[in-house]
Parts: structure tokens; C-alpha cells; sequence
């Protein structure tokens, strides 16, 4: 007797912007999906579905995704952040404010996708983690500058098809300079220090 098929879906509960979600879903359901059309989390934008853009950025346990890639029963048990979840209330998030003074968007379409990018560079910035153009000045230097040119390389995964780029590294740059020192940092540092570690062993 043949084995019978296995299903092709779950019962799984995602952690979205400190709630939880409780839904049947296809495994082959991405996460970008799973938040638009399952639970109409619209902010998140759907542009090239191929990884390409960067439209679809969220945070996973505060790293940046892009989630038309990314299958939401992945996502299970990991804290997600949306768009729609990195304001405090009425109080935009630092980022935010940055992009609305510095005119960083036009048709802002892209606009969801690179804030919660530019979170995330500002944070990976602040623990020292180097990008393809940063200098190494060795282990004890602290992070580097966050140039114009830091910024275009470590954003480059987020296309503006409006060309707003000047004003975008502009409210990157602000908002990484009203950044208090917290505990995102450091702990961000002791994740990439074990994971080169793990990586040499």
C-alpha cells in the first residue's frame, strides 16, 4: 500500500510587531504573502518577487529579509517587524522622521522597504560589521565612519525607481547620528564575533 501524501500545509503562529498570528498556511507560501494577503499587512510592498529589489525588506529578530524569499513557516517563532510596527504609537521611529524632513521618497513605494533596511544598517553600523567598501582598521577601532559612500554600498540592496538616493543617504545618515548607544549594538557585535568565530573553527 502506497504511503499516503504528505499535507502541504500547517497550522503555524507567526510573531509580527510584538503580536501574535495563528493561521493554516502552504508551506510554499512566502512570507511576503503571508503578511499582505493572509493578514493585510499591506505596508510591506510586492515589486520584482525576485529578490531583486528590496521593496519587500522587513526585520527578522532585527536583521533585514527580503521576504518575497523568505517562507513564512521559516519565520515561525522568530520576532518580525513590519513597517507597521517600528513607530511607538503615535512617535515615529527615528528613521521615519529622517526620510519625512529629508524628502527621503517620492511615489513612496519603496519607501517601507528601505526604512526598516536603513534600521538595520544603522544597527549592523553601530556593532561594527563591515560592508564590501569598509576599510579594515582591526578589531579595536569601533565602527567606521558611516559615509555617504558606506551608506550607498550598505543600501544598495534597496532600489528607488523615483532616483530619491541623495535624500535617502541624507535621512540614513541623520538618523545614525541621533542614535543612542543601546543594547541592539552590542549584541549584534557578540552575534557577528561568534559567527566569524564559527566560522574560522
Amino acid at each position: 500500500m502506497a504511503p499516503a501524501p504528505s499535507s502541504t500545509s500547517s497550522a503555524i503562529t507567526l510573531n509580527i510587531n510584538g503580536e501574535k498570528h495563528h493561521l493554516p498556511i502552504d508551506h510554499r507560501t512566502t512570507l511576503l504573502d503571508a503578511l499582505r494577503e493572509r493578514l493585510d499587512l499591506t505596508g510591506t510592498k510586492k515589486g520584482c518577487d525576485q529578490g531583486q529589489c528590496g521593496a519587500c525588506t522587513v526585520l527578522v529578530d532585527q536583521r533585514r529579509v527580503v521576504s518575497c524569499l523568505s517562507l513564512a513557516v521559516a519565520a515561525e517563532g522568530r520576532e518580525i517587524t513590519t513597517i507597521e510596527g517600528v513607530a511607538e504609537g503615535d512617535e515615529l521611529h527615528p528613521v521615519q522622521q529622517a526620510f519625512l524632513d529629508l524628502d527621503g521618497y517620492q511615489c513612496g513605494y519603496c519607501t517601507p522597504g528601505q526604512i526598516c533596511s536603513a534600521i538595520a544598517v544603522i544597527e549592523e553600523h553601530a556593532a561594527g560589521w563591515p560592508s564590501a567598501v569598509t576599510d579594515d582598521p582591526g578589531p579595536e577601532a569601533g565602527p567606521p565612519p558611516l559615509t555617504p559612500e558606506e551608506i550607498r554600498e550598505r543600501m544598495s540592496g534597496n532600489l528607488c525607481r523615483c532616483g530619491a538616493y541623495v535624500s535617502i543617504v541624507q535621512a540614513v545618515a541623520r538618523a545614525a547620528e541621533e542614535r543612542p548607544a543601546g543594547e541592539h549594538a552590542a549584541e549584534g557585535h557578540a552575534a557577528g564575533k561568534d559567527a566569524a568565530e564559527e566560522a574560522a573553527a
